[in-house]
């Protein structure tokens, strides 16, 4: 099994709910995401968000709220792996 995963940019956006995260609905279809998406900033950080699709969103892009990105010391435009998350002998990551 192949995991398709896709570098772009973290924005920080007020409008986003926490634990959530806004993607455009053409990258969510190519990387295979549904319902929750994964983020690894650096090899190191590992996100995981529940994920709504928004045509408004670029394709480049990826939206989480500002406050909580802030939290865990995520800045603004980072560059990041984004993927559906892993599951591994049927347990999710």
């Amino acid at each position: 099994m192949t995991v398709r995963e896709r570098r772009l940019r973290i924005r920080r956006k007020d409008t986003v709910p926490r634990q959530q995260a806004r993607m455009n609905p053409k990258a969510m279809e190519y990387l295979g995401i549904k319902d929750k998406v994964e983020i690894v900033i650096g090899g190191k950080k590992r996100l995981i968000f529940s994920v709504l699709a928004l045509d408004s969103v670029p394709e480049s892009e990826v939206w989480c709220n500002g406050d909580e990105l802030k939290e865990l010391g995520v800045a603004d435009n980072t560059i990041a792996a984004v993927r559906a998350p892993i599951t591994i002998a049927g347990v999710k990551a």
